[in-house]
């Protein structure tokens, strides 16, 4: 065996040199940013808007500045709903909403958010699109509706309120003939309860209320519900509705678009995804309760639980609306049987495990911070 000689400073610089050359080179050098127009579906005070800055900024930050997003709010290209085809021809380069507000294009676009929750809340439905094949169906949706996009579904809302109305809600009894505001699917499964619905653009929701050409209207949250002058119109407030129980946000780009970024961009962009969830489920849970127990003490809101008969009835009536639009698209088929397995196995999971918070709230708080002494 021939003794091993001490490198020079020279012999070892090469060596180095020699070893680095094997490596793939990650350059360092900031080029022109990629700079991209977007606009989300939401007015710009609302929540949802802030949102979707949110996410820009995240983006910003993850790619060092690579990837600059300006995100435009509501009509300052087209009309918010008109957002997912400006996107697909390439008018905007993506987007910000909610899938389900895409159900006019497949009535399957309705189940992401907005559809039957099978005792899911969004981030149990998160679940099912990031493991349970969600991703994939949707993208089957995307194709079938002839959208040239690729999506990022992420972004937890809350469990929605059923709405505002100008005069009590007691039971089943009290909807018949109630001229309503909601949106997706959930028009289909109201108008089974026997109410008579519409959609309209969030601008013209309260005023409707207002002039009596509305009689009540769903919208989203504690926080934008008040930002667009809900307690002024209406003082009666229901909370828990299985009509948009587990609904989540979608950032939309260009497909093409999206196709010509750097492979590393499009990895960050995954993962910014994930950051934006958990921060928008916090910053949720921040706003949305502070705007709640304001419009109560502040505003002099009535808010009050959902009466369980109205619950009940509600999930009989999605049993007519799965049945229905099942029997005519068999991609809305196709996902009520992947969102029902997901469910089956792990709510049940989650229910076994999962201990009763409101026990433990009940027990420190007894009723609150609305309880009189």
């Amino acid at each position: 065996m021939t003794e091993a000689k001490p490198l020079s400073r020279r012999r070892f610089l090469a060596a180095g040199a020699a070893t680095a050359a094997g490596f793939p080179m990650i350059s360092r050098a900031q080029s022109s940013p990629i700079t991209l127009k977007f606009q989300s579906t939401w007015p710009p005070r609302f929540i949802y808007h802030e949102f979707a800055t949110d996410w820009t900024k995240k983006v910003s930050d993850l790619t060092g500045g690579r990837l600059k997003i300006e995100m435009l709010p509501a009509g300052a290209v087209v009309p918010g709903l008109q957002v997912v085809e400006a996107v697909s021809k390439g008018v905007l380069d993506g987007g910000h909403g909610l899938a389900a507000f895409w159900y006019g294009k497949n009535t399957a676009f309705g189940l992401y958010g907005a559809g039957p929750d099978f005792g899911m809340n969004a981030n149990q439905l998160m679940g099912w699109v990031e493991y349970g094949g969600g991703r994939e169906l949707f993208a089957e949706i995307q194709a079938a509706a002839q959208l040239d996009i690729h999506s990022f579904l992420f972004g937890p809302v809350p469990c929605e309120p059923m709405g505002w109305f100008k005069k009590p809600i007691r039971g089943v009894a009290d909807l018949k003939g109630i001229k309503f505001r909601t949106s997706g699917l959930a028009v289909d499964m109201f108008n089974a309860l026997g109410m008579s619905t519409v959609q309209l653009a969030p601008a013209d929701i309260v005023p409707a209320i207002d002039r009596g050409v509305l009689d009540g209207a769903e919208f989203a949250s504690a926080t934008d519900d008040r930002i667009m002058g809900f307690p002024d119109v209406a003082k009666y407030y229901l909370q828990q509705s299985y009509h948009m129980a587990n609904n989540f946000c979608e950032v939309l780009f260009n497909k093409k678009k999206y196709d010509a970024l750097p492979a590393e961009i499009k990895v960050i962009l995954r993962h910014a995804a994930h950051a934006a969830h958990a921060d928008m489920d916090w910053k949720s849970m921040h706003r949305m309760s502070q705007d709640y127990i304001e419009l109560q003490t502040v505003q002099k809101v009535n808010a009050y639980r959902t009466p369980r008969p109205i619950l009940d009835a509600q999930l009989k009536a999605w049993d007519t609306v799965i049945k229905k639009r099942s029997a005519e698209n068999p991609l809305f088929a196709k996902v009520i049987e992947s969102q029902k397995a997901w469910a089956k196995r792990v709510m049940y999971w989650h229910n076994d495990v999962s201990v009763d918070q409101r026990v433990a709230y009940a027990h420190y708080f007894g009723k609150g911070p609305l309880a009189t002494a």
